[in-house]
């Protein structure tokens, strides 16, 4: 791998807007890129001089002279070592399979987001790349934005499905944290579909997307001529989610003047855009979402502690995949018929042995990164079932000794804890209200079918929801 000081870019591209952008975002970090226009050129620069030197190849998928899958494998053969992403308008997953299939890292749908292609830069040239992320491959997978797609039956788990679900039938702010991967973005659209504003549009702004001089034209518009640069009018997202629903995700980012702007317009229920003389009455449902604790970052002076008891109406705390691994076997079954049903891809098994591995790996992306992982094992799978050589990163990370599943007594794959820290069983009716919540979890909410395989009556069942304290969602 080249100096970290002298990381060098090839470019494969003939739109000269995109190549001027893409060189300049890459820039920031330390990159300097060469820019070629084919394929004949592209392969041509590996033999050079400067060619040696790469890093990293970025690559349009309708760069002309070649197919870009047959390119890709071409610089593979001559480079295997050599990271190659891919951009493309495509969503496609045929398309994402056959580009890994060909030797692409990762897969980037366009528009890209600045902070998306430096962490998938960053990702691919590090020494640390097998722990990294591969969100991009599997985002674009069709998925159903409701609660029964939130998979789990740990019990923290159900309990933040549970406050999400009683949350969304109110039109207070939300505030939902966890890390990144654990599936803030699905909880947001799963609560807007069980909202009563849900014939109105969902809005999701990543405030980490967009460039810090923006952000407050974004959120609130600006009048033309109000800044150099303003040609036009923009309507912002306060304003264009009158009625509707407007998330912010990784709100810690947002700075301290627009934090104080936004808690004005929360409070007065208006907004007024940068250069207007006047306000706009809104009416506003506003979920936020953050990878780090907002109350933290209030302690520390980085973020309005009148903005977060705003936001904190209603706060859910999604928890990370390591504090629930006896959710890993439901979850990779789950992802396994999902990858199954794309184009160019089938149904696989797994053996417990696999499952074991997965369980072992402390999974710092979360939910996505396992989602991930499995993704780009069924696509290089030639057998009917997945086993642990169809992952030959985590055994690299974990190593043949490291310990699993069934090798840890303590572990309770069910999600159901019997014992307390100190080794003392857990109190019967706390056991009993964690198995009915598995139950409503495995059995995606079907009262009836949750009290027949519990062999107790609806009557019953209902009232040990009552007397347990237990929501209908959990």
């Amino acid at each position: 791998m080249a100096d970290m000081d002298q990381r060098l870019l090839m470019l494969i591209d003939d739109e000269p807007a995109q190549s001027r952008l893409i060189s300049a975002l890459a820039a920031r970090e330390g990159w300097r890129t060469v820019i070629v226009r084919d394929a004949e050129t592209a392969i041509a620069t590996l033999g050079t001089r400067q060619g040696m030197q790469l890093s990293a190849i970025i690559l349009d998928q309708w760069v002309p002279g070649e197919d870009a899958c047959s390119l890709i494998a071409e610089l593979k053969s001559r480079r295997p070592a050599l990271p190659i992403l891919m951009f493309t308008t495509s969503t496609s997953p045929l398309l994402a399979v056959e580009a890994m299939r060909a030797g692409a890292t990762d897969y980037l749908v366009k528009p890209v987001a600045p902070d998306r292609l430096m962490h998938a830069l960053r990702s691919a040239t590090t020494r640390e790349a097998p722990r990294d992320e591969l969100a991009p491959l599997t985002e674009k997978m069709p998925s159903n934005p409701d609660f029964e797609s939130m998979i789990g039956a740990s019990p923290n788990f159900r309990k933040a499905l549970a406050v999400a679900a009683k949350a969304a039938r109110g039109h207070n702010p939300v505030l939902i944290e966890g890390e990144s991967g654990t599936g803030k973005e699905m909880l947001i659209r799963a609560m807007h579909a069980a909202s009563p504003r849900v014939k109105m549009p969902l809005r999701i702004v990543n405030i980490s997307g967009l460039p810090a001089n923006s952000i407050e034209s974004v959120l609130f518009g600006h009048e033309k001529g109000a800044f150099p640069g303003a040609f036009d009018r923009q309507i912002g997202a306060l304003q264009h989610c009158d009625g509707a629903t407007l998330a912010l995700d990784e709100i810690d980012r947002l700075p301290l003047s627009v934090q104080e702007r936004l808690l004005e317009s929360l409070r007065k229920s208006d907004v007024r855009p940068i250069g207007a003389p006047y306000s706009f009455k809104i009416d506003v449902r506003l979920i936020a979402a953050s990878n780090i604790p907002l109350k933290d970052m209030a302690t520390q002076g980085h973020f309005l502690p009148e903005l977060l008891d705003v936001l904190s109406h209603t706060q859910v705390l999604l928890p990370a995949l390591r504090e629930r691994t006896g959710d890993i076997p439901a979850l990779t079954r789950f992802f396994l018929a999902r990858i199954g049903e794309q184009p160019g891809l089938r149904e696989l098994g797994i053996t417990d042995g696999a499952l074991s591995l997965l369980a072992a790996y402390d999974w710092p992306g979360n939910v996505r990164q396992l989602q991930a992982v499995l993704f780009r094992a069924a696509v290089f799978c030639d057998g009917d079932a997945l086993t642990s050589e169809d992952f030959p990163q985590l055994l690299n990370i974990l190593g043949t000794g490291s310990p699993t599943v069934a090798s840890n007594p303590m572990h309770e794959s069910s999600g159901v804890m019997l014992y307390t820290a100190d080794g003392n069983l857990r109190p019967l009716e706390e056991i009993e209200a964690d198995v009915i919540r598995l139950a409503i979890g495995l059995y995606r909410g079907r009262m009836t079918e949750v009290a027949r395989r519990l062999g107790i009556g609806r009557s019953t069942l209902y009232r040990k929801l009552s007397e347990l304290g237990i929501d209908n969602a959990a």
